[in-house]
């Protein structure tokens, strides 16, 4: 059964503005860890492409949020949703701390897909309950 969905986009020429004015304190507080090594290390071959990593987790973050019901507030975090990738490339959410405690006793799981085009970037979330096992 579907508990919440969310989407959300994020023009890309504001977060290179964000950026800008901020520099690396913007990711490190909207970055999780795993998310930001990835993050410095795309940012180190191409920064286009670690502006368009950072666009589309933000962009992912907002739609979860949404998707939950809560918004940026407790224990909703910046940092305690990641948005990963498996080995075949599919985005995936890693959640932790109260977050992730949070999200089980719902007995919740979450859906992400992203998309980055040009000037934007755009994400989907669909959260739903997970069945009960036998």
């Amino acid at each position: 059964m579907i508990y919440g969905i969310g989407t959300d986009i994020c023009d890309i020429r504001r977060m290179a503005l964000t950026v800008q004015r901020r520099g690396e304190r913007f990711s490190q507080r909207v970055l999780g860890p795993d998310e930001l090594r990835v993050y410095q290390a795309r940012s180190a071959r191409a920064p286009a492409r670690g502006l368009r990593y950072l666009a589309t987790r933000f962009s992912a973050k907002e739609a979860f949020s949404k998707a939950i019901g809560l918004g940026i507030r407790t224990p909703m975090t910046w940092r305690a949703c990641q948005i990963l990738n498996e080995p075949s490339g599919k985005p995936v959410l890693k959640l932790s701390g109260v977050l992730a405690a949070w999200f089980d006793e719902r007995a919740l799981a979450g859906h992400v897909t992203l998309t980055d085009e040009s000037d934007y970037a755009a994400s989907f979330v669909v959260v739903e309950t997970r069945s009960p096992t036998p």
